[in-house]
């Protein structure tokens, strides 16, 4: 009976050079396996189900997203309906210089910023609070009903929301009237210039709010509770257990959130400010949306408030990529990130 003694990580001679050479193994690699390049046609054998899938959606986003974006054209023509985009002589960046040079558009642009500084302060941070409330209350049925009786105003129009305001805070308002039974008159909340973009807010808050809460209760709700039990072991209350479990399975939903809000700064409510662009003034609720649509809908300058529209684009673009950016710098996911094939 033999005993093979040959030491692991090499092999006996053998007569023949073969087999028994007693060259050693060759040394592993010392980076990761690369990853071998997966072609186009088997990316489609692969993903041909999804692919038939979103494809309906993404024929509508074509048709009536994507095609649409021809017509932009206008703005670097002299255009007129009655002769078509086809037709219209080109006059160069004509209308992007008349965009830039209007003080009415550099005035929409001030009260664009003011008012989405406004509600990115003011509103964005309410549906996170209101979420973690309901989050802590233990009982279903009460949260249910909070969160329906909160949710409610999103399905009015804002014809309806600013005439419930009206009725509560305007000059024949409940508010005004029960101040006029306590000697003091002048009131009116929905015409005062001095306090429409606080006003604009409110509303704003009170419509939107429970959509947000929706949103932010669904991540809540992938939270593992082992996590709060580990962390009421080690001795965590509650602001601590908010603070290192409930706050960074937020984060992710904020930052995206946030992104999309950078992104749509320039989009302020057309139906909400033109309902209440008379009284308050022009001054104050005059934003990109209403100045496009005055200046070139109404008054028929259709290649100008293209020019318009388009500049509004541009800049919403860049402000949801250099979010994005800054995003993934802090780690996280962001609206998108580059896919490793």
């Amino acid at each position: 009976m033999s005993v093979d003694v040959t030491p692991r990580g090499t092999s006996g001679t053998t007569a023949d050079g073969g087999r028994g050479s007693s060259r050693p193994s060759a040394p592993p690699s010392s980076g990761p396996p690369r990853r071998r390049k997966v072609t186009l046609a088997a990316r489609l054998r692969r993903d041909g189900a999804l692919l038939l899938m979103v494809l309906p959606a993404v024929a509508l986003l074509a048709v009536f997203a994507y095609v649409p974006m021809l017509g932009n054209v206008i703005a670097w023509q002299d255009y007129s309906p009655y002769t078509g985009f086809v037709n219209s002589p080109f006059v160069g960046w004509w209308n992007f210089e008349r965009v830039f040079t209007n003080p009415l558009f550099l005035d929409a642009v001030v009260n664009t910023l003011i008012i989405s500084a406004f509600q990115i302060v003011l509103f964005f941070p309410v549906p996170i609070v209101l979420a973690l409330l309901l989050h802590s209350v233990l009982s279903p049925a009460v949260r249910t009903t909070i969160q329906s009786i909160v949710y409610l105003p999103h399905f009015f129009s804002w014809v309806i929301v600013v005439t419930i305001f009206q009725q509560i805070f305007g000059g024949a308002g409940y508010v005004a009237g029960r101040m006029r039974e306590a000697g003091y008159t002048g009131f009116d909340l929905m015409t005062n210039p001095d306090t429409f973009y606080l006003l604009i807010t409110a509303q704003v808050v009170w419509k939107d709010a429970g959509w947000g809460i929706i949103i932010f209760l669904a991540a809540l709700s992938t939270v593992n509770p082992n996590l709060y039990e580990a962390a009421v072991v080690d001795g965590a209350g509650r602001w601590r257990r908010m603070w290192h479990v409930t706050l960074p399975a937020l984060r992710p939903v904020i930052v995206l959130l946030l992104i999309l809000r950078l992104g749509d700064s320039l989009t302020v409510g057309f139906e909400q400010l033109i309902l209440q662009r008379n009284a308050v003034g022009v001054g104050v609720s005059e934003v990109l949306d209403t100045f496009v649509y005055y200046q070139g809908v109404v008054n028929g300058d259709w290649a100008f408030a293209a020019a318009a529209g388009l500049v509004k684009g541009i800049v919403s673009l860049v402000l949801v990529l250099a979010a994005n950016r800054v995003a993934h710098v802090f780690g996280e996911s962001g609206v998108y990130q580059r896919a490793e094939r």
